[in-house]
């Protein structure tokens, strides 16, 4: 890769819960402090696991690596196999070279690892990656109402219940959220991971950004939609302007048309802006939906 990549995506949810949290009752995620929702980097690194996987049908160099049911010592073991090396409890091949064509074998095999990164420093030890790519905790731009919902069954899980003929549930959900998350990628780990050697990952990632929502479908989730994937490409690898720089150019802001006056809805409420006048030189700006 020749290049470092900023990005600033934004995607909205309508009547679901684009993030619960398990430790408040699987509420939306929520800054006490502001109100506004929270969405969180592993949240979105998931949706793009499984489209990967879906779209690519679980073949190298295009496996995923943090699945569900995953034996990760066993995916291990076949990096060890593949080297024609044994591996020994917790520890890496004491040769330097044995020990990185191990690691190497994870990156070159499984998409996740090359992007993301890994620990992988297990009962069968492959070492350990950082990933090139990273991403934000996603917030929303106005403050979120979680609406709670009831809910009935009619089915019943024994025969003792089936004399309460229902029973009663909870259902959680934002009316509507627009989020903004930002991301960045490492040309300088990339090079290490090998992610895009094959000129395929990036693109890649960015079908994953535009498309996943499309296959990631839940009555808990609602409808969720990407609106806005705006790329900033470095002509360095080192880059050629500050990241947050480079942000504070998009602004996300309520449409004249509605104003304060009502709470929004949908994306038609928003305008996003790009003030692309005197860029740093070096940088450019694409959008990619």
């Amino acid at each position: 890769m020749n290049h470092r990549y900023d990005f600033v995506y934004l995607f909205d949810v309508t009547d679901g819960n684009p993030n619960g949290d398990p430790d408040a009752g699987n509420l939306p995620r929520l800054d006490a402090e502001t109100g506004q929702g929270l969405v969180t980097d592993v949240c979105i690194k998931r949706k793009i696991r499984n489209y990967i996987g879906l779209t690519k049908e679980e073949q190298p160099p295009y496996e995923i690596y943090i699945k569900e049911k995953a034996v990760l010592n066993q995916q291990h073991e076949r990096a060890y196999q593949a080297s024609k090396l044994k591996p020994v409890s917790k520890k890496l091949p004491r040769k330097v070279e044995d020990a990185q064509k191990v690691t190497h074998w994870m990156c070159e095999n499984f998409y996740d690892i090359r992007a993301f990164g890994a620990v992988m420093s297990t009962e069968v030890n492959a070492g350990q990656v950082r990933g090139p790519i990273q991403f934000t905790f996603g917030r929303s731009i106005d403050p979120i109402v979680s609406s709670e919902h009831s809910i009935t069954r009619c089915a019943v899980t024994t025969e003792k219940d089936a004399e309460k003929h229902r029973t009663m549930g909870r259902k959680f959900t934002v009316p509507y959220g627009l989020y903004r998350m930002h991301g960045f990628i490492n040309a300088n780990l990339a090079t290490q991971t090998g992610f895009d050697s094959n000129g395929e990952d990036l693109e890649l990632l960015w079908s994953a950004l535009s498309n996943m929502f499309d296959h990631d479908r839940a009555a808990a989730r609602g409808q969720m939609s990407p609106q806005e994937l705006i790329v900033f490409q470095h002509e360095s690898l080192l880059g050629n302007a500050p990241a947050h720089k480079l942000f504070s150019r998009v602004k996300v802001e309520r449409s004249e048309i509605n104003g304060d006056a009502s709470p929004p809805r949908s994306f038609s409420d928003y305008t996003v802006t790009i003030d692309d006048t005197e860029l740093p030189s070096g940088i450019s700006i694409e959008r990619k939906i």
